[in-house]
């Protein structure tokens, strides 16, 4: 595995990184959605809204760790360090064009 990612995947990454809400809900596609273990935010408003509580507003910094990619789906490991969270994840994207139609961090078990 490597930490090569698709564009859309690292637009995301680098808009939770720089603290860029507008970016980060222009990685995504009108209809696109976060999961975030079983809780969907979808279109842009829920987008926004995971990025105000989740990521960017909890001051969030994310480092892909390993990537693999098959098809439209990329599957990350990530580390992530904000008020809200700390730790690692897994991430599941799934890319339509040049934009991203999923975000999904599964439930760990």
């Amino acid at each position: 595995m490597s930490t090569q990612v698709p564009a859309p995947v690292q637009a995301m990454v680098d808009a939770i990184n720089a603290a860029d809400t507008e970016a980060f809900v222009a990685a995504f596609t009108p209809d696109g959605f976060v999961s975030d273990w079983g809780t969907v935010r979808a279109g842009p408003d829920g987008v926004r809204s995971w990025a105000g509580s989740d990521a960017i507003g909890a001051g969030a910094q994310m480092t892909v760790l390993s990537a693999e990619t098959e098809g439209d789906t990329t599957r990350i490991r990530f580390a992530w360090s904000s008020r809200v969270f700390n730790g690692e994840s897994d991430g599941i994207f799934v890319v339509s064009g040049d934009r991203l139609a999923s975000f999904t961090i599964p439930p760990n078990h």
